[in-house]
Parts: C-alpha cells; structure tokens; sequence
C-alpha cells in the first residue's frame, strides 16, 4: 500500500481518493473506506472506538487508514468531514436514525398487520428523505444526460434488482427511447446485449450480495466501450467501480427485509427527468425552425 504525502483539503478530494486507490487498500482497510464512503457524517461526528465498532476493526486500523491518505491521525481526517459535509446537509445523522429504528423494531414482537405496515412506511419514508442528498444534483443530471444522448439504452437487473430495470425499461419505453430490457430468459444475457455498442448506454441495477451476472454484463458492455450507468447501494460495488456515472440508494431495511421505495423513486424522477429534458429540446428545435423560416 503507498501512502501519500499530502492529505486531501476537501470531502471530495478524500472520496476521489478513496475511489481511486480502493483496490489497492488492504482487505481490513477496504472495510473503512466503505464505511467512510456510505457514512461519511457518522465519520464526522463518532468517536474513533464507535468507529472502529461499526467497521468491524481496531480503532489502530482507523488510524493507519487516515495516515495512509497523509492525515496525522484520524481526528484530521474526521475534521475533513465536519468542516466540508455537515453544514445544512439534511442527510445528518441519517446512519445513526436508521440504526435507531432497526434496533425499535426489531425489539418488538410482531402484532398485526396495521403495525407491520407502519414499520415499513417509516422506514422507507426514512430513506427518501435521505435519496436527494445522497444522489446529488451533479450525478443526477450527468445520468440524464447518458440517457439522452444514447442510441438505444439496455436495462439489466437481476434478483431483488429486477424489478426496478422492469420499470426503468417499461418507463423508457412509454417516454419513446429506444430501450432493450435483459431479463436473462433462458441464460441469454450475453446474447441479448450481442449488438450494444459505443453509441448505446447499459443501465445496471444490483445490490449486496452482487449478481454475477450484471458484473459480467457490465464488463461485456465496457469491452464495446458501451458506457454505463449503475444504481448501486456502494461506490465500491463491483458494478459501480468501472461506471461511467452510479448512483447510489441506500434502502431501508425492515425485519431484514430490504426494501426498494427509494430505487423505484429515482426511477421514476430519471424518465421524467429525460422527458421532460427531450421535450425542451424538440419545443427550442421548432422555435429556431420557425424563426428560420419567417426570415425567409
């Protein structure tokens, strides 16, 4: 592992980093920069033992972990966090409000169907207030801008993913983009995606445990050049690293059921994003026809 001299001076500098040199980073010190990624306000604000709980690892390993991206210690790195994430971010102490409810539920014995139903609708409200942090304005519009400017998008999601590249691609379709969906009928993958090219955009959807299939999709579609759009619950997913753009969702997870409100949220807000994007340009293109024409 080569540490470096000089620390990042900013949040995004140290994610840019992390990114960059993940997997060169010790399996122990992978942990950490996961965490550091997903949770980068518990990072903030926690003491270095809380840290060390929730990562799995000597408090000694979080300390390496900071000095081997030039920090003096973790209290540098953790200042990192305060000084550019915390101010007016809404997404504060979200990690620590979902611990919170995970521990309230699953505590209690379960009553009816009334209160298995408020459980899941608090927690998935839970996690839509956090999507618009953590999404981010600047990778939501570079997503919709892939979608645009592709010939053809493919949808790919398999397992618990799939039926959010169902509605992705059946959305797509109703907005009139030219859309193939993989379903893998018949372990046809590579053979549906056989003509993607550099003109075309894949969009992978997959979550931990990571379908083997959607990484082999993605370095199939990567060999063509073909650029790729992941939605993901980690920067470091094995879908996510060789992206072009990912957007990550962190769902909420109730009674160790993992839902997917918040994917199918974004979902929705893509397709309207683009048609909404593709309708502003064809009213600019007849404005600039007419204006042509009444010269002439």
């Amino acid at each position: 592992m080569v540490e470096v001299d000089v620390p990042p001076t900013s949040a995004d500098e140290l994610r840019a980093a992390i990114l960059e040199r993940y997997e060169g980073l010790s399996k122990r010190l992978q942990q950490i920069a996961r965490y550091v990624l997903d949770e980068p306000n518990a990072v903030a604000l926690e003491t270095l033992a809380v840290l060390a709980e929730r990562c799995g690892v000597q408090p000694s390993a979080i300390v390496r972990f900071a000095k081997s991206f030039g920090f003096e210690g973790a209290t540098q790195m953790q200042r990192l966090f305060r000084d550019g994430l915390l101010s007016g971010n809404a997404s504060l102490g979200y990690g620590e409000r979902v611990r919170q409810f995970s521990q309230s539920v699953d505590s209690k014995l379960v009553g009816d169907p009334a209160q298995v139903l408020a459980e899941f609708t608090q927690g998935n409200v839970l996690a839509l207030q956090n999507l618009g942090d953590a999404i981010g304005k600047k990778n939501l519009a570079a997503a919709v801008k892939l979608i645009c400017e592709a010939e053809t998008i493919y949808v790919a999601g398999f397992r618990r993913a799939f039926p959010v590249a169902a509605y992705l691609a059946y959305s797509l379709h109703q907005v009139d983009k030219k859309t193939v969906f993989i379903d893998s009928i018949g372990g046809m993958t590579r053979q549906q995606v056989h003509a993607i090219s550099k003109r075309d955009l894949l969009i992978a959807v997959s979550y931990h445990p990571y379908a083997e299939e959607a990484v082999q999709l993605i370095e199939a579609a990567t060999a063509q050049r073909c650029r790729v759009l992941s939605i993901s619950d980690s920067l470091v997913s094995p879908v996510a690293q060789p992206a072009t753009v990912v957007l990550q969702v962190r769902e909420a997870e109730i009674r160790k059921f993992r839902s997917l409100s918040a994917s199918m949220c974004l979902a929705q807000a893509l397709v309207i994003s683009f048609a909404f994007a593709t309708s502003t340009q064809t009213r600019n293109a007849s404005t600039l026809g007419g204006n042509i024409r009444s010269k002439k």
